[in-house]
């Protein structure tokens, strides 16, 4: 079939939507595609048609485990042979995957980058034929992107494991020097890869910053918000323990609502979830651990209740609200206060010099000791002012995606296997440390602004836009 046939015959559209035949066409023929196309507009479809058509798998690789299992779902509804294989599933239903998947099974296989750990996956991936690799969510390629995943910086060499493939990258938002990052990172000539950029912007979306001062105020704007302007609200927050506080103030105020966020177990996340999902909760207080694949498309509201670190960060997030289209508002409250937490997270996501080669002694001595006790005392050895960052967890994961260690402390056989390379410099860190203030400091600038709040965020993102959106505070 075509195409557009395979379109309407499997996903019910009549027509394509912006670039995308455009870009399925592209690597059909062969051609590597970066694809920067806003939330919710059909980025998959750019790599699940062409799947359909090329003759062998079409491997994706993506970091959001709840949003595989929803795409898997969908995909095996549509009679598609589709597959995820990740950390969600028993022992014995990976083996059987796996099984299937050398038996030659499935036209599109989902993993996460860390399954490339794996050795019996990463050898029985090589013998299947790779037609398409696909990279979702590909500004987690790059150390100067705002969700940086070590484990994506070797896709270059799964690459090369899989016979250099025909590529496609997906993201949302990437700014022109994380773009040009993403493509060296994959290993491609930038002259050998086609970005096709569908730009950022939401018309629905209305933008607005509300300068206030403490607690007080912040559950003033909430509150109004949700008993004068009914709708599915997200109310996102930095910290697990501001979320708490929250949440016991609204409970006070008996305004119903659910708690998302990475320190509830799995089953307790999963049951949030769904209960926000199928529309019986519609105020969710969250940290940035919910989102990354949720897809409902009548949120009204998306409120930061403190102010982000970076743009891309923001701009993803108020990307889940309004998917249906109509109007929804993304609202902002400042409080200069707040930045103190971004640069404390700041801080702790880029550790000094000396705390890694604290952390590489420690180990090196002390390694069994480390393996046997585990990840607590490792922070009561190093954080002697406090114990509650999370240096140790950045280094840790920095120190594997280098070389410079095998194994994990979860499994007790964590290793020292090399020394430390010049990526843990000091230059290289305070370089590294200056680009993450500077994405705050653009928050900064974003919220005091006293211009078109679109035109500013297409501006970071190198892209044109009219002086005036008419969608923002500024552009009434």
């Amino acid at each position: 079939m075509l195409p557009s046939q395979l379109l309407q015959h499997y996903f019910g559209h009549s027509s394509f939507r912006g670039r995308q035949r455009e870009i399925i066409d592209h690597v059909l023929a062969g051609r590597h595609a970066l694809v920067l196309m806003p939330t919710g507009m059909g980025k998959s479809v750019c790599y699940q048609i062409p799947a359909l058509i090329l003759p062998g798998l079409t491997l994706v690789i993506s970091p959001l485990i709840a949003l595989m299992k929803d795409q898997i779902d969908n995909l095996r509804q549509k009679n598609i042979d589709a597959a995820f294989i990740n950390s969600s599933l028993s022992k014995a239903e990976r083996t059987a995957r796996l099984r299937a998947l050398a038996a030659g099974a499935y036209k599109i296989l989902y993993v996460t980058p860390e399954r490339f750990r794996q050795p019996e996956f990463a050898e029985l991936i090589k013998k299947r034929a790779i037609s398409l690799l696909a990279t979702d969510e590909a500004h987690c390629i790059s150390q100067w992107g705002h969700d940086f995943r070590p484990d994506y910086t070797r896709i270059k060499e799964f690459r090369s494991q899989l016979g250099n493939p025909v590529t496609m990258a997906l993201t949302a938002t990437a700014t022109p020097d994380v773009q040009q990052d993403i493509i060296k990172q994959l290993g491609l000539d930038p002259v050998d890869i086609t970005i096709f950029h569908e730009g950022i912007n939401r018309d629905n979306l209305r933008l607005a910053v509300v300068n206030l001062y403490g607690d007080e105020e912040k559950l003033g704007v909430i509150t109004n918000k949700v008993r004068t302007d009914p709708g599915n609200t997200i109310v996102y927050f930095s910290l697990i323990k501001t979320l708490e506080r929250f949440s016991s103030l609204l409970a006070r105020k008996k305004i119903p609502h659910c708690c998302y966020h990475g320190g509830l177990n799995k089953p307790e996340r999963q049951r949030v979830q769904n209960q926000f999902m199928s529309g019986h909760g519609n105020l969710i207080l969250a940290t940035n651990a919910f989102g990354m694949g949720i897809d409902k498309a009548d949120i009204r509201h998306v409120i930061h209740a403190e102010v982000p670190g970076a743009m891309e960060a923001y701009y993803q997030e108020i990307g889940r609200a309004g998917r249906d289209g109509s109007r929804a508002d993304c609202t902002l409250l400042y409080d200069e206060q707040d930045l103190l937490i971004q640069m404390d997270f700041i801080k702790w996501n880029n550790p000094e010099a000396e705390f890694y080669s604290r952390l590489w002694q420690l180990l090196a001595d002390d390694g069994d000791e480390a393996n046997s006790q585990g990840l607590d005392w490792l922070k009561a050895k190093l954080l002697f002012k406090s114990r509650h960052d999370f240096r140790v967890e950045t280094a840790l994961a920095m120190l594997d995606r280098h070389g410079v260690t095998e194994g994990s402390l979860e499994a007790r056989d964590l290793t020292i296997v090399a020394a430390l390379p010049q990526e843990f410099s000091p230059r290289k860190i305070a370089k590294k440390m200056v680009a993450e203030q500077k994405k705050l400091h653009f928050m900064v600038c974003y919220s005091k602004t006293a211009g078109c709040r679109k035109a500013l965020i297409h501006q970071y993102f190198g892209m044109d836009h009219p002086d005036r959106c008419g969608a923002c505070d500024h552009c009434p």
